[in-house]
């Protein structure tokens, strides 16, 4: 095992950086980014590094530039010259958590490369909500990351049991667990979940507990939290960028900002994954193109009529879709 490796390094990046054939070049894994400028791993230490101006020149968009999480080929700085390492290229993705970027321009955002595994956070306080725990379910299955739901301030639920149970029903059967990170052993739900060398993405609204969750996993203060807030019960924002931190047991875990707008980009196979009652119903139409509105012979239709899909659920799953159909039109195909 070589240093790498201890960063979730394997024989297929390996194999993809050994194709690009130019000895000179060496790898290292983006652990944060800033504008041009980002901080790399070699896993015997950390570098500094800016984009190549040919590879931000052949970049389709900037979903194709270096983020948190990616694997990279760096040319060395040239000793004596004041400048910094430079990234030749992006390795394949394995996995890509991608959201439509906030503002009113239709533009793709990674928030984080490479994950294992997402834990999607939501409290058990005013944060919590089905609709965007489906949402949240939607672009982790279209990343190509196991989801995982982690209820967090158990403390704060008034049923703990039923709360859930409702979530259990709307998670795809993945995994839901509660947790109280205000608890010295408050993560002992997730350990079995983390594992060395693999990386786990913590992603939720502000104050919802991921920084808290890092410092418990890690047993010290490697990302600050904020007290929290009085009038509101949550905790205020502190993570203004991702970052990838190694634990001390040799998982990866990359910190998130909290997503105050959380609109999907290129997930329509992501959306199906998460509404699995509705795709049942949807094989069983008597048109391949049916549009679950008002066609004949719709089963999803018949579903909602007879109880077996709830208006909820159905709502839900239509807006999703009818939120990537507008969208598509404007945008090129995934590269």
């Amino acid at each position: 095992m070589n240093e790498l490796d201890l960063l979730g390094w394997d024989a297929r990046w390996a194999s993809a950086f050994a194709a690009l054939d130019e000895p000179e070049l060496f790898a290292a894994r983006v652990v944060f980014e800033h504008g041009r400028f980002y901080e790399m791993s070699t896993g015997v230490g950390t570098i500094s590094a800016v984009s190549a101006g040919s590879l931000r020149h052949a970049a389709g968009s900037s979903a194709e530039l270096p983020t948190v999480g990616d694997f990279v080929a760096l040319r060395p700085a040239q000793a004596g010259t004041g400048k910094l390492a430079t990234i030749r290229q992006v390795l394949p993705r394995r996995s890509r958590f991608s959201r439509r970027a906030a503002g009113k321009t239709d533009v793709e955002q990674v928030v984080a490369a490479n994950v294992d595994t997402v834990f999607l956070m939501m409290g058990h306080d005013g944060d919590f909500n089905l609709r965007r725990i489906e949402r949240y379910l939607a672009m982790a299955f279209a990343s190509g990351a196991r989801p995982i739901v982690v209820l967090n301030k158990a403390d704060l639920a008034t049923d703990l049991a039923a709360r859930v149970q409702s979530v259990n029903a709307t998670a795809a059967a993945m995994p839901v667990l509660s947790t109280d990170l205000t608890q010295p052993d408050g993560a002992r739900p997730l350990l079995p979940f983390i594992e060395p060398r693999k990386t786990i993405a913590l992603l939720g609204s502000s104050g919802v507990g991921k920084s808290t969750l890092l410092n418990l996993l890690a047993g010290s203060e490697m990302a600050r939290t904020g007290a929290t807030d009085a009038r509101t019960g949550r905790g205020r924002h502190t993570t203004t960028r991702a970052q990838l931190f190694a634990l001390p047991g040799g998982a990866l875990v990359i910190d998130t900002p909290g997503l105050r707008e959380l609109q999907l980009w290129d997930a329509g196979e992501g959306v199906d994954a998460a509404f699995p009652d509705v795709a049942v119903a949807a094989s069983a139409c008597r048109f391949g193109d049916c549009r679950h509105r008002d066609e004949p012979d719709c089963a999803v239709r018949a579903a909602l009529t007879s109880g077996v899909l709830t208006a909820d659920r159905y709502d839900s799953w239509l807006k999703l879709h009818t939120e990537l159909a507008s969208a598509r039109p404007r945008r090129g195909p995934r590269r």
